[in-house]
């Protein structure tokens, strides 16, 4: 099912009840989302929302016997506003970092990618390489420091760009802004389009937003090695609701659970991205 009853208000007829303390037989849980970082999760041309997570929410409310109502909402400030309680849930590609679990609680993870850099096909960046294929953030060995600096040394006087208030600005600043520009993006979209215009020279993302990308640019641009994973990059992907709400996030853990033993993860995730998001424990 690509199209979910999303719009604010509107609700997924999915019967039952959360067997759950604190959530009520026919309570309803309302889950944002973007609805503008595809193929996680879009809009379609007629508003409507769609993609992975759109698809995903649908199959774990069912499994949870819970009705759900997505709500389109912008990245900056969602965090604070799942506290301030205007909805009970965020799926929108969000990582679970350590940071994070101060403020909130979450699911298990649904999803793990890579962070990479993509650049112009035909830029000034566009044969920068290295030996290591994948960096795990936090303890470095030898290869994966020799990596860091390489890219490093390569966006010397470079820009780079990031969503605003992503794990991925936060790594730009962490561990670019001493050699390179750091600019920052309230939609991601908007960097795309700074990426292909050259007004960026590299763009931080996740991999599974950048290959499809990618694809629709047509050879303009490409991706650089290494991937990034771990440290400040999170733990994967995973549903977030408030602290007090711990239970409603075991309840998305047991669906979640359920969807990667029956193959529905992975399904869903060749669907949308052409390749299997399934985190492996």
């Amino acid at each position: 099912m690509k199209v979910f009853l999303a719009a604010l208000g509107v609700v997924i007829a999915l019967t039952g009840a959360a067997q759950a303390a604190g959530w009520k037989p026919g309570g309803v849980v309302r889950i944002a989302t973007e609805g503008a970082y595809p193929p996680w999760n879009d809009k379609d041309a007629s508003g409507r929302l769609v993609g992975f997570e759109v698809d995903l929410a649908a199959d774990l409310c069912r499994r949870m016997k819970v009705e759900c109502v997505l709500i389109p909402r912008l990245w900056r400030g969602m965090i604070a506003a799942l506290r301030a309680g205007e909805f009970d849930a965020i799926m929108t590609g969000v990582s679970i970092t350590a940071k994070r679990k101060k403020r909130i609680a979450f699911s298990r993870a649904y999803a793990a990618a890579p962070a990479a850099f993509a650049v112009r096909a035909d830029g000034p960046l566009a044969g920068v390489t290295t030996k290591t294929a994948s960096v795990t953030l936090g303890a470095l060995d030898a290869g994966e420091r020799a990596a860091v600096a390489a890219l490093r040394k390569a966006f010397t006087g470079r820009t780079l760009g990031a969503q605003a208030a992503t794990t991925f600005e936060i790594f730009l600043r962490t561990h670019m802004a001493d050699a390179a520009r750091i600019r920052a993006f309230e939609v991601q979209g908007e960097l795309d389009r700074a990426l292909l215009g050259g007004r960026v020279d590299a763009a931080l993302a996740q991999m599974s937003y950048l290959k499809p990308l990618i694809e629709r640019a047509k050879g303009k641009l490409k991706i650089l090695r290494p991937g990034f994973t771990g440290g400040l990059l999170g733990e994967g992907t995973g549903v977030g609701v408030r602290r007090e709400d711990r239970a409603l996030a075991d309840m998305f853990s047991a669906a979640i659970g359920a969807a990667a033993e029956d193959g529905t993860l992975s399904r869903l995730s060749l669907e949308w991205f052409g390749f299997d998001l399934t985190p492996r424990e």
